[in-house]
C-alpha cells in the first residue's frame, strides 16, 4: 500500500480524502489539531515546524495532502507558515505534496481566472493562501497546488451550515448575491487530489464546479435540497455591506477537465442529488 499523510483531517475536506483514499486502498495517516477522528490518529500542529518534520519522519509518506486550514480564516501562521513547514519537511523527505489553495487569492477585477493568473488578494485571508502557494512552489516545485472554490457536499459544509443557521436565525447576516463562485462538490475535490497524489503533475491547477453561481443562489439549492424555505434566506450585496471583497471570482477548469478522470459537477447537479 501508498502511505498517504492528509493534514487537517477532521475538517470538511480532509475527512473526505481520508475517507476516500481509504476506501481506494491507500495506507491513510490523517492528522488533527484537538481532536482525533477516523482515518486521523497523528495530532499535528502546523504552526509547528519541528513538530511538521518530525510527523513526515515518522510517517515516512509517499504523499502529503495539505488540506489543513486555520479555525479562523485570518490565521497567517497556520495558513502561510504552516504550509511552509509542511513544504520544507516534504522536501526534506523527497516526499510528494498536493497543495490546497483558494480562489481567494483574487480580487475579482479579471473576473476569470486560469492557472497562470498571478494572486492579487485584496483581504488578509486571500493573502495568507497566496504567500501559502508561493512559500510551496518555491520550496518544492514539484508540488501540485490546487486552486479550488467553494466546497460544498455531504450536508457539513461551510456554505450549508451557514445557510441553515441563517434560516432558523442562529446567526445575524446574510447571503451575497454578487458573490459569484464556482462550487464544487467535497467528493470530486477529494477525488482529484487523490489523483493528482498519485500522479506528477506539478504546479498549478484549477479544480472548481462547472456552475458559475452566487453565494445566495447556491443557498437556495441548499434549502431547496433539505427542505428549507428559500424564502427565509436573507439576502444582500457584498458591494453594500463589505466593500472591497472580491465579487465575481472564476475559475476556469478547461485544463483540470483534459487532465483529471474525476469529472467536476456543476451545483446544480450534484445538489439535486443525495448528499
Amino acid at each position: 500500500m501508498t502511505r498517504l499523510m492528509v493534514t487537517g483531517a477532521t475538517g470538511h475536506l480532509g475527512r473526505r480524502v481520508a475517507a476516500r483514499a481509504a476506501a481506494a486502498g491507500w495506507a491513510v495517516t490523517g492528522t488533527y489539531l484537538s481532536r482525533p477522528g477516523e482515518h486521523a490518529d497523528e495530532q499535528l500542529d502546523v504552526r509547528d515546524a519541528d513538530a511538521v518534520r518530525k510527523s513526515v519522519e515518522r510517517i515516512r509518506p509517499a504523499v502529503v495532502v495539505h488540506a489543513a486550514a486555520g479555525r479562523d480564516r485570518d490565521d497567517w501562521r497556520t495558513n502561510a507558515d504552516g504550509a511552509a513547514h509542511v513544504a520544507v519537511a516534504c522536501a526534506a523527505a523527497g516526499v510528494r505534496l498536493v497543495h490546497v489553495s483558494s480562489d481567494a487569492v483574487f480580487s475579482g477585477r479579471a473576473v476569470d481566472y486560469d492557472e497562470s493568473a498571478e494572486p492579487d488578494p485584496v483581504y488578509r485571508y486571500g493573502a495568507s493562501k497566496a504567500a501559502a502557494e508561493t512559500a510551496v512552489r518555491a520550496v518544492v516545485p514539484t508540488a501540485a497546488v490546487v486552486r479550488t472554490s467553494l466546497i460544498v457536499g455531504g450536508g457539513d459544509g461551510g456554505h450549508e451550515t451557514l445557510t441553515h443557521d441563517l434560516v432558523a436565525g442562529r446567526v445575524t447576516g446574510a447571503l451575497f448575491t454578487d458573490q459569484i463562485r464556482r462550487p464544487v462538490h467535497v467528493d470530486d475535490l477529494a477525488d482529484a487530489l487523490l489523483e493528482l497524489a498519485a500522479g506528477d503533475y506539478a504546479g498549478v491547477l484549477n479544480v472548481a464546479g462547472a456552475d458559475v453561481l452566487s453565494r445566495y443562489d447556491l443557498g437556495v439549492l441548499v434549502a431547496r435540497r433539505d427542505g428549507l424555505d428559500p424564502a427565509a434566506i436573507p439576502a444582500a450585496r457584498a458591494a453594500d455591506v463589505r466593500p472591497g471583497l472580491p465579487t465575481d471570482v472564476r475559475l476556469r477548469t478547461e485544463r483540470a477537465a483534459a487532465l483529471l478522470r474525476t469529472r467536476l459537477r456543476g451545483a446544480q447537479e450534484f445538489m439535486t442529488a443525495a448528499f
